[in-house]
């Protein structure tokens, strides 16, 4: 049971990476802030933290009706341990807490139009352009609870722990008795036996037991209604006046579902986003940046791991790769060779294509537009195969332009690691 609860909790804990030969390729997430997320959970009634949202001095009249006991400010960036960064102003701490309202607007100048540094954002930091100012509750005590969508139980699995607030891949290594997993029938749903069952494991008591059952069931349901493939709350937590709320949520959302959460996906934050990345997904491309120089036009993640492969046991490095999808039209690909020769360090582009559903010829046109359009200095390899593939290496030959031709991979590589 640990083997599989650890592959359950590294889902959690970090974007998964495909490597082959020594290459790593991160899987592009959508982000959101924190309040972001907390927004979803309160617009599906589970309980949070109230807050408000600040982007400066000019917005003190949100808080007039926002009067609590104490107050909790925090910088809203895409990284954690903000409560031990600093801004690039001196200033200490993406995080405080005051009970001075008078202090909350003078708190908050101090981090916006700011860059906040901590162990996880840039070496410059990210800009902090939005602050949340929350209730700051008083917790007694801390639980976990997370669902993920996991590929080996062919659904969502519900995972538990009392040992809240921590490492939930320390608590399964040290304490596995303290975690617990619970397959949910994804037609069914989750029971209320289910969620009571994990209520008590998360040890509430009394009155708690039945709140928390029921915030448990509020996830599931926010869960399958965005089509999450993760939602994790640490910690889910039981305060002095007798709530089980949410204090703080990861959540990861299934990107073949963009189409129908539309709304979710145009909140997207792109703090550390590669520019290049940002604009290929603008024209239904996937770009991904390496450290080489040699570029890769690709259709498909497969082939586009099997071209780095070769270049690399070939002597050569990719720059990146470009996969352009299976509906592919030729504007698509002039975009996709202006994206790739903008990163300076491509010295030559590769292009593997196996038209399988991308049309050779679609490919081939694209490409010869682009050559001329653009005025391509760089080396330019091509290997084509499948749909159309004859007429493809006929426009590329009667172009007139230098455009090196190979018949399979390896030999594509070969002269693309040599015309460098």
């Amino acid at each position: 049971m640990l083997a599989s609860l650890s592959k359950v909790c590294s889902r959690l804990a970090k974007q998964q990476q495909q490597q082959r030969s020594g290459l790593s390729i991160p899987k592009r997430y959508l982000n959101l802030l924190e309040y972001q997320s907390k927004k979803l959970l309160e617009e599906s009634g589970v309980a949070i933290q109230n807050f408000r949202i600040l982007e400066g001095k000019q917005d003190a009249d949100v808080l007039k009706d926002f009067n609590v006991n104490e107050y909790v400010i925090k910088a809203q960036i895409l990284a954690g341990g903000r409560g031990k960064g600093h801004f690039d102003n001196g200033f200490k701490g993406g995080v405080h807490i005051t009970k001075d309202r008078s202090q909350v607007i003078p708190l908050v100048e101090k981090m916006v139009g700011h860059r906040l540094i901590t162990k996880q954002t840039p070496k410059d930091g990210i800009l902090v352009k939005k602050v949340m100012v929350a209730d700051s509750i008083n917790i007694v005590r801390e639980t976990y609870l997370s669902i993920v969508m996991d590929r080996q139980h062919n659904g969502p699995v519900l995972i538990a722990s009392p040992a809240g607030g921590m490492d939930i891949e320390a608590v399964a290594e040290e304490t596995p008795d303290k975690i617990k997993t619970l397959p949910i029938d994804i037609t069914a749903g989750i029971t209320r036996e289910q969620s009571l069952e994990v209520a008590r494991f998360l040890e509430f008591r009394g009155p708690l037991l039945e709140r928390a059952a029921d915030q448990i069931v509020k996830l599931y349901h926010l869960f399958t209604k965005v089509d999450a493939v993760q939602i994790e709350i640490n910690p889910l937590a039981e305060t002095d006046d007798g709530r089980v709320i949410s204090v703080d949520a990861k959540l990861n959302f299934d990107d073949n579902a963009q189409f129908r959460q539309k709304d979710i996906f145009a909140m997207e934050v792109h703090e550390d986003t590669d520019p290049k990345e940002i604009e290929a997904s603008k024209y239904n491309l996937n770009y991904i940046a390496m450290e080489g120089n040699i570029g890769c036009l690709v259709n498909g993640a497969g082939l586009a791991m099997a071209t780095m492969d070769i270049i690399k046991l070939n002597g050569g490095s990719p720059a990146n790769f470009l996969d352009v999808g299976g509906n592919v039209k030729e504007d698509q690909v002039l975009k996709a060779f202006q994206i790739l020769t903008s990163d300076e360090n491509v010295k030559a582009i590769l292009v593997n294509v196996f038209g399988g559903i991308v049309n050779c010829a679609t490919i081939a046109n694209g490409i010869v537009s682009a050559t001329k359009s653009m005025n391509l200095k760089v080396p330019l390899i091509v290997r084509l195969e499948g749909t159309n593939v004859t007429a493809a290496k006929k426009i590329l030959e009667q172009s007139g332009l230098k455009i090196q031709s190979a018949v399979d991979l390896d030999e594509a590589a070969k002269k693309a690691v040599a015309s460098i």
